[in-house]
């Protein structure tokens, strides 16, 4: 059975390899003999889209074995790098761009936006209704892990994302607040107490290898996942735009939720398998974690693309759509960690979540108007706003909880002993709206 189960995952790992393989032969035609294989807009999609699907899964494999040879610390740093490298390659493209297409700046944010709001919106609910469906229970407690220090600077980096709105613009300002609060998560993450990874799917076949096979393996896959990943980034990202003009569909919808969801499909599968394994926690924490990459370093790095790239100093421009849906995924990122403030999650809490998510990504098929879609977007941002205050209140007494078990933690020890009557480290839970 295990020499059936290992067989299984080899093979997955050669077929989705082999996905990637015309993305990285055709890419290299073009650019070395200029001939161009694909040309219709919606195979450069499904070609070089699937490839980074491909590629993604490879590289989730691959970054959890490295837990098991490096250091926790360096593993952390490596794995948040390699984990929004799907994401970074389309929106590092646009950034890298636009200033010689101006355009392209336009589409700079989407991705971004959409693989955030994606990550809250479905992959958090997702885990907590696998949950709920394996144990019958309204309530999924999180404290632990690094959980607690992941919540805590995802709500520095949220405050500080407002900014980013206001302004209009993303400057080399922002990179250095949202970088330096990746670096200081990583840090701290890095002293908290080391457990073993949990390896699942085909990271654990690769894991059973002994150490030199094992790192010759996940190296390969490193390299090769990213050089299709690379490789797909530009007619994966031209393909979409191009593909929108031709169908008459919204370009900026295609960008934003289109490859998000070519990236994010490996990291959901890992969640959802952690989580139907009784290992909900895990999968929360790492989703958790998934976020705090994207909404720090992400985007953070993206005026740092422009600025190199245009040989300027001058921020990357926002037109008034991404202004908007910045502000919006914000907004959906500060009630999420208004639901974290107690250390749980309830079934109410992420019915709300997945509930208004769903309804505002369906929004701009119901309205052709694009000033009701503006109205949409910022009622939606204000409605988010407005539950995270009363969540934020409801639930003040644990609050200094979260950061009491983060210092905890940052500091290298366990986290603090669960109060015995109840879910919460204060002494209960407090209601909720929704």
């Amino acid at each position: 059975m295990k020499n059936a189960s290992a067989l299984k995952s080899w093979l997955l790992i050669l077929g989705l390899a082999a996905l990637s393989a015309p993305a990285i032969v055709f890419r290299g035609l073009d650019d070395l003999a200029g001939v161009v294989v694909v040309e219709g807009n919606v195979e450069r999609v499904l070609i070089f889209g699937g490839a980074i699907v491909a590629a993604a899964f490879l590289l989730t494999w691959a970054s959890e074995t490295a837990e098991k040879d490096v250091s926790q610390g360096l593993a952390l740093a490596a794995i948040a790098l390699i984990a929004v490298l799907p994401e970074y390659a389309v929106d590092l493209y646009f950034a890298w761009t636009a200033p010689d297409v101006p355009a392209h700046a336009h589409y700079a944010t989407a991705n971004m936006t959409g693989a955030n709001r994606l990550l809250v919106g479905l992959g958090w609910p997702m885990v907590f209704f696998l949950f709920w469906r394996r144990s019958r229970k309204n309530t999924l407690q999180v404290g632990g892990h690094d959980t607690s220090l992941g919540l805590v600077f995802l709500a520095a980096a949220t405050l500080y994302s407002f900014v980013i709105p206001l302004k209009g613009n993303i400057s080399l300002v922002d990179t250095g607040v949202l970088v330096s609060l990746f670096v200081g998560y990583v840090y701290m993450v890095s002293r908290a107490p080391a457990e073993e990874p949990e390896l699942v799917g085909p990271a654990q076949t690769i894991g059973a290898l002994p150490n030199l096979p094992r790192r010759i393996v996940v190296i390969a896959m490193f390299l090769y996942s990213a050089a299709a990943i690379f490789a797909s980034a530009e007619p994966f990202a031209n393909g979409l735009v191009d593909m929108g003009k031709e169908l008459g569909i919204d370009e900026y919808l295609l960008v934003q939720w289109l490859a998000p969801l070519a990236s994010e499909a490996p990291e959901f599968t890992v969640a959802a398998i952690l989580a139907l394994r009784g290992r909900a926690l895990a999968a929360m924490a790492m989703l958790i974690s998934s976020k705090v990459n994207q909404w720090t370093l992400l985007i953070g790095t993206l005026p740092l693309a422009y600025s190199i790239s245009g040989a300027t100093l001058s921020p990357l421009p926002m037109d008034s759509r991404q202004v908007e849906e910045v502000f919006l995924t914000a907004a959906q990122s500060a009630f999420a960690i208004s639901v974290f403030a107690s250390m749980s999650i309830s079934f109410r809490e992420a019915a709300l979540l997945v509930g208004l998510f769903s309804t505002q990504l369906l929004s701009p098929l119901l309205f052709t108007s694009e000033d009701v879609n503006i109205a949409v977007r910022y009622g939606y941002g204000a409605t988010y706003l407005l539950l995270a205050l009363l969540t934020l209140f409801q639930d003040r007494r644990t609050i200094p909880v979260v950061f009491r078990e983060a210092r905890h933690l940052g500091g290298g020890r366990r986290t603090l002993p669960v109060n015995p009557r109840g879910s919460s480290r204060a002494g209960g839970r407090s209601k909720k709206p929704g």
